[in-house]
This record gives C-alpha cells, structure tokens and sequence, in this order.
C-alpha cells in the first residue's frame, strides 16, 4: 500500500514537472501578430515568405514563434479593431500588409513599444511610414513592393512594340497608387510612352472609366493597387470590350485566363525581405536602423498567357517565343 502511494506521488511530481516545462516552453515561445487587407494571391505569398524567412533565421513555427494572423476583407474601417486585437496579445512584433494598414497601424502602435514591419507597399516615404529610403521610423520599418516602372515598360514595348500610349487606372485615395502614378510619369519619356491616367475611386465606376480609355490608350498598366487587384478580372473585361490589352503586376491574374500578360514582384520574396528584417529586429536591432528594402529587378518576373492574348487579339512577337515566360 505505501508502495504504492510512493509509485503515485512520484508519478504526480513527474507530471508536474512536465506541466511545469510545458509552460516554460511557451512562455520562451515569441508571438507575432500578421495584419493582413484581405486574402489575395500576392499578400497570401507576402505571408508565406515571411514565415520562411524567419523559420531560416531561427525561428521555427510552434517551436520559437507563434503567429496570429488577421484579415478586414479590404475594409478599412475595421482596421483599427483588427490591429486592437492583436496589440492586446502582446506580442513582440507586428506584421503590416498593405498601406493602408501599415499607416493606421503606426498610429494606433504608437508609444506601444510594439515594433512593426510592413510589407506590399509601394512606397513607404510618400505613405510617410519612414522619413526616407535610408532608415526606419521609431519602431517601423520594412519592405516595399515597389516595381521598377522602367522595366515594366520594356517589358511593354516587347511585347506590344507598336504602343505609345500607357493607361493606368489609379485610386486618388491612397497614396499607394499615386506615389507609383508619379514614378509611371517620370519614367514614361525614356520609355517611348505618353502615360493617360484615369481615376477609381470606387469599384462601381470601373465599366465607365476603363471604357473611357478607348481609344486613348494603347495599353493598360493594372498596378499594385488594394482597389484595382481584387477587382481586375472587371478591368480587364472592360479593357477587352475597350480593345486595349492589359499587361498586370500580379502575375496570377494571368495564370488563371484573366489578363494577357504580367510584369510582376515576386510576393513570396517581398515576404522575404520583410521576413529577415523583422529576425533583425527579433535578435534585438533597432527598426530605426534599417532601412526599408525594395525588389531587385531579379525579384521580378515576366509572364505571358497564350490563351488570354489570342482573345485579346494579340500575337506574341518572335522576340519572345524563347522567353519561358508562356503558359497554356
């Protein structure tokens, strides 16, 4: 019997001692709070990236860090509950996707002394998320989705040699888009194109004011936009209608059928950048000194639907049969 009771009571000190080390193990665990616009291909791969690149840093998901990852469906107006809910499990870092809920999150972290990296966006110094190019803000830095223009319009020019005039669908409403609108214009002269901007503030007007490219513009840039992404299957049916090609920044919209061809960041490697940043800032650096980073030109890809031109209308020039760009 005493026997016994000694065989149970060790048992019990064992357990507790487990409990005990099970607690510990997750308490030593880091929680990382993802603020995400909504689900789409691009910041769904911003995602992926980051993880990976922390998990190649160290830390490794439900061993070293745990995530919790949140999403307003593109509202804006539930954006500051979404970044409230997160700032109340206290974690060591919070993830930023987009402009718009990066630049509300800096104000609703402010003084937290919660540090905050962001990534898809075009361009943070405009967004007036960091001073400039050259270092962070107190507390937030990252990584930028930032295109080179100048490359999209080669990219342009090779596969629709003959067109001179660029239309670009923009939202006035955030600096995003206008902040790239401005790059599209500086870079356009040395391109060979005239850039013809129509603005979207609303996804009900997009019929009406792609429509009203026609005959204006030679070509349709689909930028990275919270407003133009998730609705580009309607501009490229009103571009179609309109007889004007649509050359995208997401590439995905060209392997499923939607627009004919892509110059686009690679999302997954955005993720990337903003994933060894926020390990710099794990391991104890100031976000203050690190600069925000932006793609490469190798962090972009061509791609090019054969399916999707020939409804267009559009042959693939010869120049780009070897490309390894072409799907279907």
């Amino acid at each position: 019997m005493l026997k016994s009771k000694s065989a149970w009571l060790s048992g019990l000190a064992l357990a507790s001692a487990l409990m005990v080390g099970i607690g510990s193990a997750a308490a030593d665990q880091i929680r990382v709070g993802i603020a995400n616009f909504g689900e789409h291909p691009q910041l769904n791969a911003a995602i992926a990236g980051f993880k990976k690149a922390l998990t190649d840093n160290g830390f490794v998901e439900g061993k070293d860090v745990v995530y919790t990852e949140s999403h307003t469906n593109f509202d804006a107006s539930l954006v500051p509950q979404m970044i409230a809910k997160l700032q109340a499990e206290q974690p060591k870092l919070i993830y930023t996707i987009t402009t718009p809920v990066s630049q509300i999150a800096k104000k609703a972290l402010a003084g937290s002394g919660i540090p905050i990296v962001f990534a898809a966006v075009t361009d943070p110094v405009a967004a007036k998320l960091v001073p400039s190019w050259d270092a962070g803000d107190e507390g937030m830095t990252g990584a930028s989705d930032l295109q080179d223009v100048a490359a999209v319009m080669a990219f342009t020019k090779k596969l629709l040699p003959n067109a001179k005039r660029f239309g670009v669908p923009y939202n006035p409403g955030e600096a995003n888009d206008v902040a790239l609108v401005e790059k599209i214009k500086a870079a356009a002269p040395a391109a060979g194109f005239e850039v013809v901007e129509v603005g979207i503030d609303n996804v009900n007007d997009i019929q009406q004011r792609i429509a009203s490219l026609a005959g204006k513009a030679d070509v349709i840039y689909g930028p990275a936009s919270n407003l133009i992404q998730p609705a580009i299957a309607a501009v490229s049916a009103a571009a179609r209608q309109a007889g004007i090609p649509v050359v995208n920044s997401d590439d995905s919209a060209v392997r499923n059928g939607t627009v004919p061809a892509s110059f686009a960041v690679n999302y997954t490697q955005v993720g990337i950048n903003a994933g060894n940043i926020a390990a710099e800032i794990l391991k104890g650096k100031d976000p203050k000194a690190i600069a925000p980073s932006r793609p490469a030109y190798k962090d972009h890809m061509a791609t090019i639907s054969r399916k999707t031109m020939a409804a267009f209308g559009i042959e693939i020039p010869a120049s780009m049969a070897d490309c390894g760009c072409i799907v279907d």
